[in-house]
């Protein structure tokens, strides 16, 4: 059995560069939100040109998430997370020079999205790993969460403020320099698990659930054009990702290490929290992006405009995912999830309502606020539920599991709700798609709902 090494690197050290690179990922998938006209102008494309950049980056995260958690067994860690930054790092340098959609799509879609599936797994295995205990992991997670959030929300105004200041472009070359940094600052890190080059990798299974993925959100993203494409995009991904499931057992009963252990979804718990994970980023990324969208080409606001706008929405999500810790000393965590997508539904059918009635950028203030406030509540005790519910031997592949259901709920909601709202840019329009979001507010509510009752810290 393999055993945890002691942390020689612990704490604050540790925790920034780790939190950064969450903040960067979350901040690459919202911070284009603000960019649409200008890069629609600059590279002669359209509303939905940039929404496939947006969802595709989004989605090759998703598919890749699983491998790349397998593969920090196989890797290590450390090598995982550097060879990811570095990956990162040469699309967002590569996003900044593209003369034309296809680049972009391969610097920041690709290459970006390739980075980081293999950069974030390993950023909440050695969380887990370096902090034990229920109080020391929330507020481990919270700081990771907080700057995934705050990425998440804040993406738009400093993407807003750097694309009016200098050029949609230097977006990247934020995104660069912060890559270096973290690089920098994890040089002397230490992996507290040794790598394990022996262990098998199961390429057919990565292929298998990578395709169905793929399949399920380019179905999605052709429902404005083709219902029947649609449907067959849909089913086809539904048999393939069922075909994954039939080969991960094939291999489990020969005796064989599949990509996935299906008892990482044999725990009611875990899979719970995986559905609040998963809807907690369709809505966060589905607003962000409908919003952004609607400001723009809707209403004509510019890019700083239109990332003031979600200042609220950061303010919001800082104040009640920088509480995680203090949080999970009073609440259970059940508790928090439930009130988190209680308020941010409540939020959306804020937003929805006074947008329609007040003819003023004011209007979205008090609903992105109450969006903030509770995807900042909820975050971390998802997270925690779900990766306490294993051993250390499992963290790898219930990290990228985590991940993967994460990024497919990014990408669902920008896929989903920009794809009604890109249909026909209007207030009805808008008023489907925020619809749209606050039903799967519900769904995650409910699947809160069912979560154990458990105590405080």
């Amino acid at each position: 059995m393999t055993t945890v090494a002691a942390p020689t690197t612990t704490g604050r050290p540790v925790l920034i560069p780790l939190a950064l690179a969450q903040f960067i990922c979350s901040f690459a998938g919202s911070s284009m939100n603000v960019m649409i006209n200008d890069i629609s102008t600059d590279l002669d494309t359209t509303v939905q040109g940039v929404q496939v950049v947006i969802t595709v980056f989004l989605l090759v995260m998703a598919a890749l998430m699983i491998p790349g958690g397998k593969l920090t067994d196989r890797w290590g860690r450390k090598r995982c997370l550097m060879a990811g930054l570095a990956t990162y790092g040469v699309g967002a340098v590569l996003s900044a020079a593209a003369p034309g959609l296809g680049v972009l799509i391969l610097g920041n879609s690709i290459l970006e999205g390739v980075g980081t599936a293999l950069l974030i797994p390993p950023v909440y295995i050695l969380t887990t790993l370096l902090f034990t205990g229920t109080a020391a992991r929330a507020r481990a997670f919270g700081t990771i969460m907080a700057f995934g959030g705050i990425g998440a929300a804040a993406g738009p105004l400093i993407g807003g403020l750097l694309t009016t200041a200098i050029d949609w472009r230097a977006n990247f070359g934020f995104q660069a320099l912060i890559v270096a940094l973290i690089l920098f600052l994890t040089r002397k890190l230490e992996d507290p698990l040794p790598a394990d080059p022996t262990r098998p990798f199961d390429t057919v299974g990565a292929v298998l659930s990578a395709a169905g993925l793929v399949l399920l959100v380019t179905g999605i993203l052709a429902a404005d054009n083709n219902t029947w494409l649609m449907i067959a995009l849909l089913v086809a991904g539904a048999a393939v990702l069922a075909g994954f499931f039939r080969w991960i057992r094939g291999l489990e009963r020969a005796g064989r290490e599949p990509l996935l252990a299906t008892r990482l979804f044999r725990s009611h718990t875990s899979n719970l929290g995986l559905v609040t994970q998963n809807a907690q980023w369709l809505v966060l990324m589905g607003v962000s992006f409908t919003v952004g969208a609607y400001l723009q080409v809707v209403r004509g606001y510019s890019a700083i405009a239109t990332g003031g706008v979600f200042t609220s929405a950061t303010l919001g999500l800082l104040a009640t995912s920088l509480s995680a810790e203090r949080l999970a000393k009073r609440h259970a965590q059940r508790t928090l999830i439930v009130a988190g997508f209680a308020v941010t539904t409540v939020g959306i059918v804020v937003l929805l309502l006074l947008v329609r009635a007040v003819d003023s950028v004011w209007a979205f203030t008090p609903g992105l606020l109450l969006i903030g406030l509770g995807i900042g509540l909820m975050l971390t005790p998802s997270v925690n539920i779900v990766q306490s519910a294993f051993p250390d031997s499992l963290q790898g592949e219930i990290s990228g599991l985590s991940r993967s259901i994460s990024n497919l709920g990014s990408s669902l909601g920008t896929a989903a709700a920009g794809t009604i709202l890109v249909s026909e840019l209007t207030r009805n329009s808008y008023a489907a798609a925020m619809g749209a979001l606050a039903l799967c507010g519900v769904i995650g509510l409910c699947a809160a709902l069912f979560l154990p009752r458990d105590r405080a810290a």
